[in-house]
């Protein structure tokens, strides 16, 4: 078994309205440091498989659902890799 996680983000060219409100209310709070902002996602994922081919999947599954091409970018991150009858 093993615990995948997908990060999917807009990308930098793209205007974000969540990020840059959050921005906005962060200064108001007297935050004045927050120069810069990202909003994203993530998606955790167990699979029935040894890390390698869990993170292959987990990248097709981005790829062709979570994230769209024209505007986000993703990472794949592998959690936790379990073998039979141990746990890490």
């Amino acid at each position: 078994m093993t615990k995948v996680r997908v990060y999917v983000a807009y990308k930098a060219s793209i205007l974000d309205p969540q990020a840059q409100a959050i921005k906005a209310a962060t200064h108001k709070m007297g935050y004045q440091e927050v120069s810069d902002l990202n909003v994203g996602k993530f998606f955790d994922f167990d699979f029935d498989a040894e890390a390698e081919l869990a993170k292959e999947k987990a990248t097709e599954i981005a790829n062709e659902l979570l994230a769209n091409p024209n505007m986000e970018t993703y990472k794949v991150e592998i959690l936790t890799e379990q073998s039979e009858g141990v746990k890490k």
